[in-house]
C-alpha cells in the first residue's frame, strides 16, 4: 500500500511539473535591464560611480594602496571615515 501511495505522489508530482514547466514555457521571458552602476561595498558601506574625494581622503587611499589595500577599496573606507 505504502508502495503505490508513493508512486502516486511521485506520477502527481511529475505532472505538476509538467503542467507548470509548459506553461512557463508557453510565457514569454522580459529582458532584465542591464544594470551598468559601478557600486561596490565593503565595511557595510556602499558607494557607487566616481567617488568624489577630498585631500585628506585621496592621501588616505594612497597610504592604504601601499599598505596592500585595493584602490576600490580604499576609496570607500576613507570616504566613509572622514
Amino acid at each position: 500500500m505504502k508502495r503505490v501511495m508513493t508512486g502516486a505522489l511521485v506520477a502527481a508530482m511529475v505532472a505538476a511539473g509538467g503542467i507548470s514547466g509548459t506553461a512557463a514555457a508557453a510565457q514569454p521571458q522580459q529582458a532584465q535591464p542591464q544594470q551598468t552602476r559601478d557600486c561596490r561595498t565593503y565595511s557595510s558601506t556602499t558607494r557607487c560611480g566616481d567617488l568624489q574625494l577630498n585631500e585628506k581622503q585621496r592621501t588616505c587611499v594612497t597610504s592604504s594602496v601601499q599598505l596592500g589595500m585595493t584602490e576600490r577599496r580604499a576609496e570607500v573606507e576613507c570616504q566613509a571615515t572622514g
